[in-house]
């Protein structure tokens, strides 16, 4: 098995999987390399740039990403609503829900509505990895299955903070969480939460440019 993760920045990682190179929620980064698939999770820009995707792309790469972000780019994107997946190779992607219930921009205005964005669960190499995009503590976590790598917001304002994170951690009960997205929060306390409540859950924490590779 060779599946590997890196966090290229922020909430974009590029992960090897099934000898597919995959990059989710692109922007700029050190990597040089192209992507067999590029999933976005919404269309704010520290989540896809247009422009660093545009450098991921050779012939044949493909592009999943929400209906809104299709006027950003003239290369074909192919949209998934939570619940469908698709198939590329041995490499199996299924669209789940992401979306604020507690941040809000104003008064009954969430900065990620529901229906804006989206987040992925890839399986492949017998592993399922879940990239929760930005999102809240949301009730669909309770019915995602069986998770081995878990990639979660806990930066807060946008997103879950680390006591939100920590909360979803505990309930999706992956062999291993990795926490992003998480601006200046220290993921220490996000580690402390999660590894004092269930020894079981691994909690790595990835500086830009690290990889873990999952065993």
């Amino acid at each position: 098995m060779n599946l590997s993760l890196k966090l290229l920045g922020h909430a974009c990682f590029l992960i090897n999987i099934e000898e597919e190179t995959v990059i989710i929620d692109p922007q700029k980064s050190d990597y040089s390399g192209k992507a067999d698939l590029i999933l976005v999770s919404h269309s704010h820009h520290d989540h896809f740039d247009v422009s660093e995707t545009e450098k991921l792309l050779k012939k044949g790469t493909i592009i999943i990403a929400p209906e809104d972000c299709k006027s950003k780019i003239t290369t074909p994107i192919k949209s998934l609503k939570p619940g469908q997946e698709a198939s590329f190779g041995k490499v199996k992607v299924r669209a789940v829900e992401a979306y604020n219930v507690k941040r809000f921009r104003a008064p009954g205005v969430p900065f990620h509505p529901k229906g804006l964005g989206m987040g992925y669960l890839i399986f492949g190499e017998g592993k399922t990895i879940y990239h929760a995009g930005d999102t809240d503590f949301i009730p669909e976590m309770k019915q995602l299955g069986h998770v081995d790598v878990a990639l979660l917001p806990s930066g807060g304002t946008y997103t879950m903070d680390s006591p939100d994170a920590a909360e979803a951690a505990l309930v999706i009960k992956p062999e291993v969480v990795i926490p992003m997205h998480r601006w200046d929060t220290d993921p220490e306390e996000f580690r402390k939460r999660v590894e004092s409540a269930d020894s079981h859950i691994k909690v790595v924490i990835l500086a830009k440019g690290e990889e873990y590779q999952v065993v």
